[in-house]
């Protein structure tokens, strides 16, 4: 791609606060978007935010008795969109942003910390009934459904008398119908693991050598296609989940990224095949993935196995000393993404000429 035609990251603005970041999402079909996070002395904080004349301005704030970990609004309709949060108590709690005094609904969901969250059935993203999955330091996945009170829908535990691994990384994936959908997991071991809900069972597991910071499928809605795994070392791996193999499994490849820990990533709502990563250098990259001209082959058993595709860089912009912690792309104009960084600040950006990547 000439360096002309290239898309460009440009900051837009940038807020410091007086708290640590640890997640940001946008509120659906707004230019609002939620920071969560923990107050010094230990106590959560929540912050609405509005695109206002160039800047953000603060329009609610609430200060809970646990620190925020993670937030997500997919299992919530968007009539309501109801921001669901995961904190250091263990606790799964789902807001009214209106009136955030008490939870609409709250269960104990893990003994330990949230580390992680998603939902899907919501927003008009994916099939099914509104669910929420939870990942969290004692190793358990859990998956509620906030119409059921008190106890979790399907579990991922650790085998009994074996170690349980810190689970970081959590997300819904494969939910084109009422029947099908799995949760992507990873763990501080490095290990990936797909859980069918359908079936009750893992479906496939590998491992990408160091701690999974990260999962994320780039739709939630159609069949599986593409998983995203970020980790400690420097690396990424995206797995074509669209061919098992009964011995190789899914098909990968990796990318070196930002010289230090991947934190996160996020696939472009707009367009599947860009995502970008946040890093522990504070740099946001951005990438496409293209496809091989053959996704899939067959072995000298008659047994189909994936080709990976490749990666191109096509931006990469410093913002921050400090990592890149949480990444989020609006939904409702394309490029448009708020990010949270150690530095105690939020920032959002605009990523141009992202519908010009391609063509």
């Amino acid at each position: 791609m000439d360096a002309t035609d290239r898309p460009q990251i440009v900051e837009h603005c940038n807020k410091s606060l007086t708290y640590v970041v640890y997640d940001t999402r946008w509120i659906p079909s707004s230019a609002r978007f939620v920071v969560l996070g923990c107050h010094p002395r230990g106590t959560g904080a929540l912050q609405v935010m509005e695109l206002r004349k160039g800047g953000v301005e603060v329009v609610h704030e609430s200060e809970k008795h646990a620190a925020f970990k993670c937030g997500t609004f997919g299992a919530s309709s968007l009539a309501e969109r109801h921001l669901a949060t995961g904190d250091f108590d263990g606790r799964l709690s789902v807001w009214d942003l209106e009136r955030t005094e008490m939870p609409v609904y709250s269960v104990k969901a893990h003994d330990v910390i949230v580390n992680a969250i998603d939902g899907c059935g919501g927003l008009n993203i994916g099939s099914g009934a509104p669910e929420i999955v939870t990942g969290s330091r004692d190793g358990t996945v859990r998956v509620w459904d906030p119409r059921q009170k008190d106890k979790p829908v399907a579990a991922l535990e650790p085998e009994e008398g074996g170690p349980a691994r810190d689970c970081w990384s959590v997300a819904f994936g494969n939910s084109y119908n009422s029947e099908e959908r799995c949760v992507a997991a990873g763990f501080d071991n490095g290990d990936v693991k797909l859980f069918d809900l359908r079936m009750n069972e893992i479906r496939w597991e590998g491992n990408v050598s160091n701690g999974a910071c990260w999962v994320e499928f780039d739709r939630k809605n159609i069949e599986m296609n593409k998983l995203l795994a970020c980790t400690l070392e420097s690396r990424f791996k995206m797995y074509d989940c669209r061919t098992l193999h009964p011995t190789k499994g899914f098909c990968s490849l990796t990318e070196q990224a930002h010289k230090s820990t991947v934190w996160c990533g996020r696939f472009l709502p707009q367009n599947r095949d860009i995502f970008a990563t946040g890093g522990g250098n504070g740099n946001i990259n951005l990438y496409k993935y293209s496809y091989p001209s053959q996704r899939k082959m067959k072995d000298e058993h008659g047994y189909e196995y994936g080709i990976p595709g490749t990666v191109q860089l096509l931006q990469s912009k410093n913002f921050s000393t400090q990592p890149i912690c949480s990444l989020d792309f609006s939904q409702d104009k394309e490029g448009l993404v708020v990010m949270g960084s150690f530095d105690q600040s939020i920032r959002v950006a605009v990523m141009t000429k992202l519908d010009q990547v391609g063509k």
